[in-house]
């Protein structure tokens, strides 16, 4: 996919979420239609922002990019399945210039080689193109500049406890000085850890990007994919494999802090982090499109946390899921559009989610039915989960903050008594089929009790419809999750009575709210992407398939230029908000594109139109 702009729409650009994501599983960075990276943590997504200019409002500071004179157009894109962004500047004389960023990835010595790296490769294409290249890192999240120190091909920018070295065969002095110099040969930029750089550099970075570009075509080879929208499919297990931070297997919900969910509205929250309750979504994703070792790095680093202290999980975890997550305001960044707080940690790591036990066996229970896995889970494995289901079934029935995360509000939420239920139901099947009978009936008990708890609790007769809480008059888009999670059959009178109360009064044109009732900050304003997709799956299963493949077309215009989404929508502007990209929103498009298409033996094999 390549992007068009010309130089009047520059502007507009930088202002909005129209970014692309360069990484490798270790380091990731955004990318603006111009070739500027606003956005890169150091050493690890969870890191010190030292390209910051995302968050920094109207300050010139934490960047990385390169300024043709007199640019008049660019084109920018992701190279055919890569992660590798190629943007292309030319101005009104035609002088041409092509930079490519990516971060190196690909397998060596029978590991895979990801280092804490990004490489830019600048190239004249036509003309005689007068450029400027400028580095501009901050430390301290925004507080201030790094201090440089220069070697014969290298600056060294430190801050705090940073450090990080920009190596180069273009001239020091230009970057050093931010000045304008003509480009008549390509030049190398790796800007990464402050090791001496190995190799002669730019035979290395072209050596990089042929095997970094090598690898993400080998790995789409390997995925299962619809037969429609399969450009689209690709892109979103794309960004989901950069999401995952494979030193643990921890999937990040997204990889910003603070872009707020609507303008003005302090909804401002770091998603740097790994929810457990998205493995339900994020494994299920992952299962479908074959990408099996991700889904199983991604179970190993919640085993690792359920096996430690399954008695008090909490709903979120660092990357590395014994790092603090402790939530404080950082002082010197303005915001998205200069719209803060800007937020570091998260405060939901203290909250009562009680759905978070049900997900976590939700998100193991492949490891005993998917036979691609080479290690299957035995009975040791479901002893070690039942702890879990011992804690759903305790607190199935009591209040907790729930699904979005309410700061003020306690209520027996229905999609956290789902989960609870689905926990139990989901080790009743496990136990079956391990041979476990006695645990089978254990189960099975404890899953008859809370689900015939929440059929009667969560359904409103005056609503004709199940209710976001056990007594609450309001409508919640996470209960269209409870055919899929097997809770009632999606033919069930009440489910489809439910789902066309959703459609009716949280739908705005074709967006989906959460809900429409006030909550800690006031009565939201955007829509979430993911209840998009829950909607359309739901339309799907009750038989509604035409408005659901016209519901999903139509979210698919809602990507941005590099076919990535962030978590919310602004049902009036079209604009996208929220911390991007997201995870929930891209395994959204995964799963509907699936469920949706047409079958390859239709659609191929069969030459039907």
């Amino acid at each position: 996919m390549t992007v068009h702009m010309t130089v009047n729409k520059i502007a507009a650009a930088e202002m909005s979420l129209d970014l692309a994501v360069v990484g490798n599983g270790r380091t990731a960075a955004l990318v603006d239609p111009r070739a500027r990276i606003v956005w890169w943590c150091f050493p690890q997504f969870d890191g010190d922002p030292v390209f910051c200019r995302l968050l920094a409002g109207d300050e010139d500071k934490g960047f990385a990019d390169v300024l043709l004179e007199g640019c008049a157009s660019t084109q920018s894109g992701y190279d055919r399945n890569t992660a590798v962004v190629t943007t292309t500047l030319t101005n009104h004389n035609g002088d041409t210039v092509r930079i490519t960023d990516f971060a190196p990835r690909f397998n060596q010595l029978g590991r895979t080689y990801r280092p804490p790296q990004l490489i830019r490769i600048i190239e004249p294409v036509a003309g005689l193109p007068r450029i400027t290249i400028r580095f501009r890192p901050t430390s301290g999240h925004g507080a201030a500049p790094m201090q440089r120190a220069f070697g014969s091909s290298h600056i060294r920018y430190t801050g705090g406890d940073v450090a990080v070295r920009l190596t180069t065969d273009a001239p020091l002095a230009y970057i050093d000085r931010e000045s304008p110099f003509v480009l008549t040969r390509p030049v190398h930029l790796v800007f990464g850890a402050d090791t001496p750089f190995d190799g002669e550099l730019a035979t290395t970075c072209r050596e990089f990007s042929d095997r970094t570009r090598d690898y993400w075509q080998e790995w789409i080879r390997r995925l299962a994919i619809s037969f429609e929208w399969q450009d689209v499919v690709i892109r979103a297990a794309i960004t989901l494999k950069l999401s995952s931070f494979e030193e643990t297997g921890a999937i990040i919900a997204a990889q910003t802090t603070s872009i707020p969910e609507a303008p003005g509205s302090g909804r401002t929250w770091d998603y740097r982090f790994c929810w457990l309750r998205d493995a339900f979504f994020v494994v299920h994703a992952l299962n479908r499109i074959g990408a099996s070792r991700t889904m199983e790095d991604y179970i190993s680093y919640i085993l690792t946390i359920v096996t430690g202290d399954p008695e008090d999980l909490q709903p979120v975890y660092s990357i590395v899921s014994t790092d603090p997550l402790d939530e404080r305001i950082v002082p010197d960044l303005k915001g998205y559009r200069g719209d803060g707080p800007v937020r570091i940690g998260n405060a939901a790591v203290a909250q009562n989610q009680h759905d978070t036990y049900g997900s976590v066996i939700l998100a193991a229970a492949p490891m005993f039915f998917d036979r691609r896995l080479p290690r299957m889970g035995d009975e040791n494995l479901f002893r070690r989960l039942e702890p879990l289901g011992e804690k759903a079934a305790e607190l199935a029935l009591q209040p907790d903050s729930g699904i979005w995360e309410f700061r003020e509000r306690r209520r027996i939420h229905t999609h956290s008594v789902a989960m609870c239920w689905a926990g139990c139901q989901r080790l009743e099947a496990i136990a079956a089929h391990l041979g476990l009978a006695d645990r089978a009936a254990y189960w099975a008990q404890h899953a008859n009790t809370i689900h015939a708890t929440l059929l009667e609790k969560a359904w409103n007769p005056q609503r004709q419809a199940f209710m976001a809480a056990f007594g609450s008059d309001d409508l919640d888009a996470s209960v269209l999750l409870l055919a899929e999670l097997g809770v009632v059959e999606a033919d069930d009178p009440r489910f489809i009575s439910t789902v066309n109360a959703i459609e009716r009064e949280l739908k705005r044109d074709q967006d989906v709210m959460r809900y429409a009732s006030a909550d800690d900050f006031g009565v939201p304003e955007t829509a979430f992407l993911i209840c998009r997709f829950w909607l359309i799956d739901a339309l799907w299963a009750i038989g509604r398939r035409e408005d659901a493949r016209a519901m999903f077309v139509g979210a698919l215009k809602l990507r941005n230029s590099y076919g990535l989404m962030s978590e919310d929508v602004h049902p009036a502007t079209r604009e996208l908000w929220g911390n991007f990209p997201q995870t929930y929103s891209m395994a959204g498009i995964i799963l509907s594109a699936i469920r949706l298409s047409k079958s390859w033996e239709d659609r191929y094999w069969r030459g039907s139109s």
